[in-house]
């Protein structure tokens, strides 16, 4: 996944706090990450190709026990190789029987709190549902931001679920057309769905601004931005200017990482972050794999600062 140094409250008891402890996740080798940092993570995330874990690959039921006791499950539009599903699409209901297949598999999961993680880094050109390339031409009527915007207001209404008659009712009165079922119900706050923008857009013009996706207050339940480390600043910034605009919203850092370096005053910056932002409930880091370049084996600095900054979030 192609990324640049961007950036990207609930007073209910399951909702973590900085006071009560946050969840920590990580993506790819949990265990392995447990070994390097002591943490057992609450949350070991992935991100699915389109129809992944409804007619490719592993299918739903089998995510369960991977995904650990807090799922966070992101959502792409690419598929093997191209694009399966435009924001357009999304929005018209050709991707419906996959948004239903999810609806279905958090419900049966039941966990406590499970994340739904769509579209993420959506002002991002390298993401096919940006609608922008990177010189900062428009990718056609079928990917505009007003078309992602509607695109996630819809899976937002699919993914909480309900009766037949109470959904379309929601996709009527935003002008889309309804579902042919019944859905199961997934409340918030046992079901979240992030809005995960940058913080700033890439590229960096107003119109891919992170506001311009913004699909309205009531289809987001956690706003979560990216951060990364890459050999000069990151952008904490543009992470402080999303976190301000969207002050009833709970936060999140849906992937944080160090792209290359050790760099432990980073990890003592996020640690920082959530210990003077009340509303941040989530940091996942990316990833654990063996020989990634975001790996903490070979960063001694910052494997032993996680240890001292981080763990005593969860």
């Amino acid at each position: 996944m192609r990324k640049l140094v961007l950036v990207a409250v609930c007073a209910l008891a399951l909702v973590p706090n900085a006071s009560a402890g946050i969840y920590l996740g990580v993506f790819g080798d949990d265990a392995r990450f447990q070994s390097l940092t002591g943490q057992r993570s609450d949350s070991n995330p992935v991100i699915l190709g389109w129809n992944q874990g409804r007619t490719w690959g592993r299918l739903f039921p089998a995510w369960e026990a991977y995904l650990g006791p807090v799922p966070m499950l992101g959502i792409k539009t690419h598929s093997r190789g191209v694009e399966a599903v435009t924001p357009r699409g999304i929005a018209m209901g050709r991707g419906d029987a996959y948004l239903i297949s999810i609806n279905r598999a958090v419900a049966n999961w039941g966990k406590p709190v499970t994340y739904v993680r769509p579209l993420a880094e959506m002002n991002g050109y390298w993401n096919d549902y940006c609608a922008f390339n990177a010189n900062g031409t428009g990718r056609g009527a079928t990917h505009t931001t007003a078309w992602f915007r509607q695109a996630f207001r819809r899976m937002y209404i699919i993914f909480h679920g309900g009766t037949k008659s109470a959904v379309n009712a929601k996709l009527a009165a935003i002008g889309l057309p309804g579902v042919s079922v019944d859905l199961d119900d997934n409340p918030y706050p046992a079901l979240r769905v992030i809005w995960n923008p940058q913080g700033y857009g890439a590229p960096n013009i107003p119109k891919n601004s992170a506001q311009a996706y913004y699909p309205g207050n009531a289809y987001v339940d956690v706003v979560a931005n990216d951060l990364y480390d890459q050999r000069y600043k990151a952008e904490w910034t543009a992470n402080q200017a999303l976190y301000a605009a969207h002050p009833t919203k709970p936060y999140a850092i849906g992937e944080w990482g160090l792209w290359g370096i050790d760099d432990a005053a980073f990890i003592r910056q996020m640690a920082n972050f959530v210990k003077t932002h009340p509303r941040v409930e989530l940091i996942a880091y990316y990833d654990s794999h063996l020989g990634s370049t975001f790996d903490l084996g070979p960063k001694s600095r910052s494997r032993a600062a996680y240890r001292t900054y981080i763990l005593p979030l969860g």
